[in-house]
């Protein structure tokens, strides 16, 4: 939503009382695992920008760490992998060609791991063994003159097949089909099969169905539906597999004004729109098994929502802060099981592994 009320009385935020046009939801009970990732000696974690999970239970972070360079525009994206206890095993594709600057990591049906970098422009696909299979977009020559960042002109240039502009994540249907959100610049969806074949894209700029203002995080049901965290619009828009509108999703959950914290900055004002008002989307993923459920991140009041597919809210969990079971901006998240959530986050630099507690 662009907000969490429209307007209200600021008597009511002063006295701390709670505030939305929504109804109340239950709070989710749940523990995080502490220290659950576990780092050799002299390895960090920058800001984790993704998360991911395979059939195995093995954990992939993309994370903005392993920085050299410049203190502007160093390259900052390391893949690690994780075993289900947490502990380490392998960095994938080392000081790759492609990593400028993480953003999401998944892992398909077949165990490939897929990474989108916004700085490089660049989705990879690996292999379960770890080796690069496809590439799609082009990072930018380094030889090149005109090479640097890339201009945020209004209207954006037109998109080009084949290429991306500051991309930001992937998902897939049952038939392979990769759908890759494209991303800070432009704005659309775009679909390939899986041969790596360009197939179309949807969407531009706009608040409209089927525009976009930052498709930020995409995931996918089993009906091949594909569901697009539209950040800067505050929405999730549902879409079939060509790209037709189905329906938007507005989460809209009442909160203690007064009471809540900023992740970091000034605590956006009421009715806020944009990437920082209450419920607009910043990470999402689609549970698998007979019964699935969205999970949704917001950056403020910092809260996690569970969802039914047709955008009922079923509960909700967390707050802004530092600590276990608190959040700094949840970038993305895994959901391998309905009640076992892995949360990245940008400023605490970490991953969290949740156990929920719905029946309790």
């Amino acid at each position: 939503m662009r907000g969490s009320v429209l307007a209200l009385p600021l008597l009511m935020a002063v006295s701390g009382a709670a505030f939305a046009q929504g109804k109340p939801v239950p709070e989710i009970p749940f523990e995080s695992v502490p220290h659950f990732l576990k780092l050799p000696p002299d390895m960090y974690l920058g800001e984790t920008a993704g998360v991911a999970v395979n059939s195995k239970g093995h954990v992939f972070v993309f994370s903005r760490g392993n920085s050299t360079g410049p203190a502007y525009g160093a390259s900052a994206a390391q893949l690690l992998e994780f075993a289900a206890d947490g502990t380490y095993l392998r960095e994938i594709g080392h000081n790759l060609y492609a990593w400028s600057f993480a953003h999401a990591v998944r892992v398909d049906k077949e165990d490939n791991i897929w990474a989108a970098d916004k700085g490089s422009d660049m989705v990879i696909k690996f292999d379960p063994q770890g080796r690069v299979a496809m590439v799609f977009g082009r990072k930018q020559e380094a030889s090149d003159e005109e090479t640097g960042p890339l201009k945020h002109p209004k209207p954006p240039l037109p998109p080009v097949d084949g290429m991306f502009r500051q991309v930001t994540d992937m998902t897939w249907d049952a038939a392979g089909n990769t759908y890759i959100s494209d991303g800070y610049i432009n704005s659309r969806v775009a679909k390939v099969d899986k041969n790596g074949r360009w197939l179309k894209s949807w969407g531009e700029p706009g608040s409209g169905p089927g525009q976009f203002n930052t498709p930020h995080s995409i995931a996918s049901d089993a009906k091949g539906n594909i569901y697009v965290a539209d950040r800067g619009n505050g929405r999730i828009q549902v879409f079939d597999g060509e790209g037709t509108f189905l329906r938007q999703i507005k989460i809209d959950v009442p909160f203690d004004y007064a009471s809540a914290s900023a992740a970091i900055g000034n605590k956006p004002a009421i009715g806020a729109t944009g990437t920082q008002a209450p419920g607009s989307p910043w990470a999402l993923c689609i549970t698998n098994g007979p019964k699935q459920v969205i999970y949704a991140a917001d950056a403020f009041p910092g809260r996690i929502y569970k969802l039914s597919l047709d955008g009922q809210v079923l509960g909700v969990l967390g707050e802004s802060g530092k600590q276990l079971k608190q959040f700094g901006w949840i970038h993305e998240m895994a959901c391998p099981t309905e009640n076992v959530l892995y949360v990245a986050e940008l400023l605490n630099w970490r991953v969290q592994k949740l156990i929920l507690h719905p029946g309790k």
